[in-house]
């Protein structure tokens, strides 16, 4: 197994404790509840669906006449095993700057900072991964489960709305295509309470924009409040709406795209849900006398959707 490179190596001077690293988004759909989770499934959990014929109301009579149908269908979610397993030598840290942390005997130790800066680290990159496959995952990547993109544009009920290429992404015309969007949602989910509307981070850039006006989207020339395109702040980013529906970043999901669903209407399926954020670093010394010390995750994950005819998909 290849051990990490290390490179960009100073060692003078001292160590300010601090390790830093490339900026990760975290599995905000997740950690913020956007969808359905559905822990403890050890191999795979059915979700019926029910419906009704629209003939079930009939006029009163004295007798019991059968009227409309119960269909019930099923759709199964099957959380996938995934792995992280890196080897680190502590013989390679000798040179960085937490040598001195590592103890002077020859059988040293992996540096506390470090040791606490590779968990975190290694957690926050499988959170990465996480958001990326729960809206972008590939069907037929080995590495990835099915996500939402795959498995809508898959689904023949589901509500398509086939936008002008990366208009959706413009803060000139980005009302008007979440228009598209929010006009094709069906009577019986509109106003419904956990409906929500999940956009690709650019959408929300250009709406953001949008909505502080300069532009041509019947704003006013200071857009809300007069406050241009100082109205808005990350640390309010739940406030976003459209139509009276909470917009939300789907921060995984593809450029320009956007869907329209209920929260319980997407779901992801994991085994231990605590599994996708445990690090194990073990030392293999005491084990086979190397120098060399493993990271290792194991999870589950795999996402489905409910009703496809409940949901709008918009993408260009």
């Amino acid at each position: 197994m290849a051990n990490p490179t290390l490179t960009g190596n100073t060692y003078a001077g001292s160590f300010a404790g601090k390790y830093i690293s490339a900026a990760l988004f975290s599995a905000t759909t997740l950690d913020r509840g956007l969808i359905t989770i559905m822990p403890n499934v050890k191999y795979k959990s059915v979700l019926q669906v029910g419906s009704y014929n629209d003939e079930v109301v009939k006029a009163s009579t004295c007798d019991f006449t059968a009227s409309g149908a119960l269909t019930l269908t099923e759709k199964v979610i099957t959380p996938e095993e995934f792995q992280v397993n890196v080897q680190l030598c502590k013989k390679d840290l000798h040179a960085q700057w937490e040598a001195e942390q590592m103890g002077f005997s020859a059988f040293d130790n992996l540096a506390p900072n470090f040791e606490e800066f590779v968990i975190a680290y290694t957690a926050a990159k499988v959170a990465n991964n996480i958001e990326s496959q729960i809206w972008e995952g590939a069907t037929a990547d080995a590495d990835q489960f099915t996500g939402f993109s795959d498995l809508l544009d898959a689904d023949a009920d589901v509500n398509d709305v086939a936008g002008a290429s990366s208009a959706i992404g413009a803060s000139a015309t980005v009302i008007a295509e979440l228009g598209k969007l929010v006009d094709d949602i069906p009577t019986s989910v509109f106003g419904k309470e956990d409906l929500h509307i999940y956009v690709a981070p650019n959408i929300a850039r250009a709406y953001v924009r949008a909505l502080g006006g300069y532009g041509a989207a019947g704003l006013g020339a200071n857009g809300i409040n007069g406050q241009g395109t100082m109205w808005y702040s990350t640390a309010n980013a739940s406030a976003l709406s459209f139509d009276g529906i909470p917009v939300v970043v789907a921060q995984g999901l593809g450029a320009n795209k956007a869907i329209a669903a209920q929260k319980s209407n997407l779901f992801f399926g994991t085994g231990l849900l605590s599994d996708t954020t445990e690090v194990q670093v073990i030392d293999m010394a005491p084990l086979d006398g190397s120098r060399n010390v493993r990271v290792i995750m194991r999870f589950t994950a795999a996402v489905q959707t409910g009703v496809g005819s409940d949901i709008v998909w918009y993408r260009p």
